[in-house]
């Protein structure tokens, strides 16, 4: 705008002027009836937020670590402003990741098609408020032989409160789980009183003496409807999840074997795996309330990366701008004496 002005004043046309710059008198008058050019397009120059060149590279460095190789751009993303290495925008990894050739699909698995009607859920606002439970197949080397993995989930904060493995399935394990679950939690009375347990309609659920534990606790009993597995999601997605990971073993010799792999796995799922629908933190982070430092904590820094992009740009724009004007100056003026 300032040179079109400086122009201008020199006795040259604005059509003139456009067609040196190669730029519509549309546009131009788009900007003046905007009066500023702060943060908006500024045409063929860079935007003023573009990423820098050295974190280009960080990011193709941290997504080429083998360490991550398992790991989605959102994850990436999440890790990298944890440790420091980065302070971009998921969406920023991605494009970085797909212009280098470094995107695939590692998960091997199809969408859902998003038909299903959810139950109905209050929003929840902390742990300790809606649990659910259910009980997964597990293969062992005998065909036609199987364990059981009982798994009793917080829906809040995705933690797995409590497993169990068993040659059985019964309902008398499913009390054992509640149990486990209640007492690891550290639970109170008045806490458990508000608690709601979320489990399908199988036989284990509907036993009574299962029923009749639940109302002496206090403990709100809700069932599924029939045929509706998606209508427990959180629990039915944390089996998938399980048995999707890269080193799920597929089959276990017996009990303790399931239980050498179980154990440092729901560790693992609770304190280190970040999970996606959560924010990436870990469950225990969500479930102990650390979330809302971490998630600040990444805001803030993707903030003063944007800030100091921001600077960087402007000044190399505005040098590239003074460099431009001084060339496109002398053309016009070559212009008007010619």
């Amino acid at each position: 705008m300032a040179v079109i002005t400086d122009c201008e004043s020199r006795g040259a046309t604005r059509k003139r002027i456009c067609e040196i710059l190669q730029i519509k008198e549309r546009r131009v008058r788009g900007w003046y009836s905007r009066a500023s050019l702060e943060d908006k397009r500024p045409g063929p120059i860079l935007a003023p937020h573009a990423l820098l060149e050295e974190e280009k590279n960080a990011i193709v460095s941290l997504a080429k670590d083998e360490t991550h190789a398992d790991e989605s751009h959102r994850v990436l993303t999440a890790k990298g402003i944890d440790s420091g290495k980065i302070a971009v925008s998921s969406s920023s990894v991605y494009r970085v990741m797909r212009e280098k050739g470094l995107t695939t699909d590692r998960s091997g698995k199809t969408g859902r098609s998003g038909r299903s009607t959810k139950p109905d859920r209050p929003d929840l606002t902390g742990p300790g408020q809606r649990w659910c439970w259910d009980i997964s197949y597990l293969r062992t080397f005998v065909k036609g032989s199987f364990l059981y993995l009982y798994a009793l989930l917080d829906e809040y904060s995705r933690k797995v409160v409590a497993f169990r493995i068993s040659w059985h399935m019964t309902h008398e394990e499913g009390m054992e789980l509640i149990d486990e679950g209640l007492e690891k939690e550290g639970l109170t009375k008045e806490q458990i009183e508000i608690l709601c347990l979320f489990n399908d309609r199988g036989t284990q659920m509907k036993a009574k003496k299962f029923k009749a534990m639940l109302e002496d606790l206090g403990i709100t009993q809700k069932f599924t409807r029939p045929r509706t597995p998606n209508d427990n999601p959180f629990i039915e997605s944390l089996f998938s999840t399980v048995k999707g990971a890269p080193v799920y073993p597929g089959e276990f010799q017996d009990d303790l074997a399931a239980l050498a792999y179980f154990v440092p796995y729901f560790h693992n799922y609770n304190y280190e795996r970040l999970h996606g629908k959560i924010g990436y933190v870990t469950p225990a982070q969500r479930h102990s309330g650390e979330d809302i430092e971490i998630l600040s904590l990444r805001k803030q820094r993707c903030q003063n990366a944007r800030n100091k992009r921001l600077k960087q740009n402007r000044e190399h724009y505005t040098n590239s701008s003074n460099l431009l004007r001084k060339e496109i100056l002398t053309n016009c003026l070559t212009e008007i004496a010619t």
